[in-house]
Formats: C-alpha cells, structure tokens, sequence
C-alpha cells in the first residue's frame, strides 16, 4: 500500500484548473498509474489501481478474466480459465475476475511531468466523451454547424465543442464545403474507434431528407402526415412516399408548400435535388404505379414469391419510365422496396407465351395428358402441378370440361409426380459434399438450388460466374459475390 498526500494534493489542483469533477481526476490518475505497472512488468497483463480518495492510499492488483474452459486463452497474461480459477475460489463463474496484489508505482518514478500528461489526456478522453453523451442525449437527427477544417478528405463540423465527421463518401456530389461554411448534415451514427470526431454525418441519406421535410412541414411533427420512405441519387433527384393519417391533410400539396416554398426549401439545400413527392399505398402495385409517375402504367403483374412485379408501359413512357441511365426505376424500386422490371406490351406478351409453354410442357411431361388438357388447366389459371394437386377439390370440379374421375385422376397424378420429383431432389442434395454444406452462408433451400442446379462441390461453386449464381439461386448479385468468393478461400490458402 502506498501513500501519496501530494496525489490528492494533485488530484485537486487538476480538479479546480480543469473544473471536473475529483472523480474524474481520480479515474484518470488510476488509469495513469495503471499503465505505467503495465510498462514496467511488460506483456499483456491487466492491472487495477485502486486509489483511496480520502487519504491518497493506493494499492495495485493484477488481475485475470475467468473464461469458459472450451474458449481456451486468447491472451493468457490477462486470462485464466474456469477450472484453474475453480480451484482458487469454489463459487466463481465466467466473467469474474481473480486478483492478487502486487507493488504499486510511484508517482514520482514515473515522472510527474509525464504523470500529468497522462491524466490530462485522460480527463480530455472524458470531458469529449462527456460532451458526446450530453449532446447526443437531446436526441438530435440533425448536426449543424461549421466547417472547421479538413482531415484526410474529410471534414470537420464543429457544433459548440462538439465535432462531427462528414466523410467525402457521405457528400453530395460536386459539392464544395470551405472552411467557415455554414452546413447541416443527418447524424447517421457514432464511431467510437474514430480518433477525434466520432459523430459519423451524411448529407447522402435518405434519412437527411426525410429531416429536413420534416423540419419544413409542421403538419409531419404534428403526426398528421408520415414519410413512409425515401430514396435519393444524391444532388440529382430523390422520391418520397407520404401518407395522411387525417383525411383533411393532402399529403402531397402539404409537402409542396405554397408555390412550392417548402419542396424548394428542401432542394436548395441539396444542391438543387429534384424531388418527386409520391403517395404511399397499402397496396405494393398501387404504390409501385405512384413511385414510377410521371409514366403512365398499362398494367402490372406481382410475383411475391420473388418480390418482383413486370410492369408495363407503352413506348411513349417506356424512356420515360426506366429514367436517364435508368434512375427513374431504381429510385421508385429503392423507394417500394421491390424489383421492377419494365416492359412493353409486346416483351410481356411473349414473356407469358414463354411462361405459359413452360407450364404446359410440365403439365404434359409430369401429368402425363395431351396438350388440349393443359391448355384447359392453363386457361383456369393453374401455373403448378401444386395447385393441381392441393387446391380444394370443388374448385376443380367446376371446370366444364372435366368430369369427376378426370379431376380425382389429375389430382392423383399430381400428387405422385410431385413424391418423385421430392424423391429425386432429396437424391441430389445427398450428392452434395459436406465441405460445401459447411460453408458460411449455406442453408437447405440454397443447397437445394444448387444440387438441382448440378452444383455438389466447393470447387463447382467456385468455378461459378457471378451471374451464374444469381441465376440458378435466386440470390442477389452482393450474395453471390460473398459466396463464390468464400468458396474460392481454399484455393488462395493453398
């Protein structure tokens, strides 16, 4: 145990000249102390300081973390394992710590000087991060304040003594901000491994419109309209979805503004971002329909199962429809949530032939009857020996040109087309290595895919182009990617 009065003589100098509080101070000084033991006995040992703060005695203990015996020792200087820590203490659990006591450091071997420097830095680490806490506790979504310099092609926004990061990533194109600049930006996040600034900023968010509208149209805070969602091409154009909880509110004009005051309001401060205000819908197709205004929709067919609908337009609004560089479909497609893929009457024609001779050709491989007979099914609108199978069995006896035998003996032949291909499938998925099962990312309707798709190794899987993958899995372009490439390790580690 050593005692120090000059260390609580220091503590309050520090204390009254910083203006924090001597628990602060105190913290910083066990943290300096503590370091210090730690430079001295070398290696990766964790160290406790425990200053008494009404007499300046302190004692130093090394201590280690109790973890699970199957976790093993990732830094055995500072861990010790259940069992080991069992035999020392009985009742201890993983999370503990065990502590002995060792020789506690001087101040004055340690150097004053040096001393000091350490706890001011300290007591800067907690009055920033004290700061931090009070501003992020008003609950702020919007940082404003000054450009104040630049870091590595990032800028630095100063808000009182609060500093925020805005990442040249997270700028709207072609902007250009100066020191002094006034400039808002949406708090996207907090980083804490950032050195400095740790408030992360966008002014490329959808989040940062959605502010901003809310911060021109009162009737949003007020709760009677909502901003369902938003997709931008930053410093280009953007669209956002509202709806009206109160019928006497129209949402649109309510976001427009008078003369467009309010919509204005929001573009100027994006750098003159065209926005197209759309009305949110229960319904996905009549929401897809609002989202790709001003083109006029012909008609629109909904896949859920692929989360996908086929919309489409005449050749008069087909440029319109897809967008310069095809941004009109992408934003209304970010902004419902699902893949749009437009098309004329003609490509959608042929692509129900396409799909209707798909079916046909499985009705009479699989049902084992004429082409008239799959027509028929066709007609009533069966698109899977499923729905042959299982739909109620009424449903299908009302189909004129078939008698009740004809139905039973479809609906049977349903069913045992089905066992087999379920048969067959289970055969293929068995084919499949256990190297390409344990792969991250893998699961039993994805293995399947695969199997199907003559996929039973990681080596097939790695000798796949991504488009291949997307194909044949149904999965997205930034999946396949990860997945090939996870496929492709062993080849790189070999």
């Amino acid at each position: 145990m050593t005692m120090n009065r000059e260390l609580l003589m220091l503590v309050d100098a520090i204390a009254r000249e910083k203006t924090v509080e001597r628990e602060v101070v105190f913290a910083a000084v066990e943290a300096a102390l503590a370091s210090a033991t730690k430079k001295l006995n070398g290696g990766d040992m964790d160290i406790r300081v425990a200053i008494d703060r009404d007499s300046g005695e302190y004692e130093t203990f090394r201590r280690w973390h109790v973890v699970p015996n199957e976790a093993g020792l990732q830094i055995p200087d500072a861990e010790m394992l259940l069992f080991e820590a069992q035999e020392q203490i009985s009742d201890i659990e993983s999370g503990d710590y065990i502590e002995e006591p060792i020789e506690s450091v001087t101040i004055g071997r340690i150097g004053a000087q040096a001393a000091k420097q350490v706890i001011l830095q300290k007591i800067r680490d907690a009055e920033r991060e004290q700061l931090l806490n009070d501003f992020l506790s008003r609950g702020d979504k919007v940082f404003v304040g000054t450009v104040k310099r630049l870091d590595k092609g990032d800028i630095i926004v100063e808000s009182g003594r609060v500093e925020g990061r805005l990442k040249r990533s997270e700028m709207i194109p072609k902007e250009n901000l100066r020191t002094g600049d006034r400039v808002r930006a949406f708090i996207a996040g907090v980083d804490p491994t950032q050195r400095g600034a740790q408030i992360m900023l966008s002014r490329s968010a959808p989040g940062f419109m959605i502010e901003l509208f809310a911060q021109e149209v009162p009737e949003i805070e007020q709760g009677l309209l909502e901003i369902k969602s938003c997709a931008r091409d930053p410093g280009s154009r953007a669209k956002i979805a509202v709806v009206s909880h109160d019928r006497r509110v129209d949402p649109i004009g309510t976001c427009v503004g008078v003369r467009g005051s309010r919509v204005t309001a929001v573009t100027n401060e994006l750098a003159g971002e065209r926005v197209d205000i759309v009305l949110w819908s229960e319904d996905p197709a009549q929401f897809v329909i609002g989202a790709l205004a001003p083109a006029n929709v012909q008609s629109i067919v909904v896949d859920e199962e692929r989360h996908a609908m086929d919309v489409v337009v005449d050749e008069e609004n087909l440029a319109i429809a897809i967008g310069r560089g095809g941004q009109n479909v992408r934003l209304a497609s970010d902004l419902t949530g699902w893949r749009i893929n437009i098309m004329t009457a003609e490509e959608s024609q042929a692509k129900l032939a396409e799909e209707s001779d798909s079916v046909r050709r499985v009705f009479v491989d699989k049902l084992d009857v004429d082409e008239e007979v799959a027509d028929i099914l066709i007609a009533e609108g069966f698109t899977s020996l499923e729905e042959v199978a299982y739909v109620p069995l009424q449903e299908m006896l009302e189909i004129e040109s078939f008698d009740e035998d004809t139905v039973n003996e479809l609906r049977t032949r349903a069913r045992d087309a089905l066992l087999t291909m379920e048969i067959e499938k289970e055969e293929k998925v068995d084919d499949v290595s256990q190297d390409l099962r344990d792969l991250e990312g893998m699961n039993t309707e994805l293995i399947t895919k695969l199997a199907e798709g003559g996929v039973h190794t990681r080596d097939d899987l790695a000798d796949l182009a991504v488009d291949e993958l997307t194909e044949m899995a149904g999965v997205d372009e930034a999946q396949a990617r990860e997945l090939i490439m996870k496929a492709r390790e062993h080849w790189f580690a070999a």
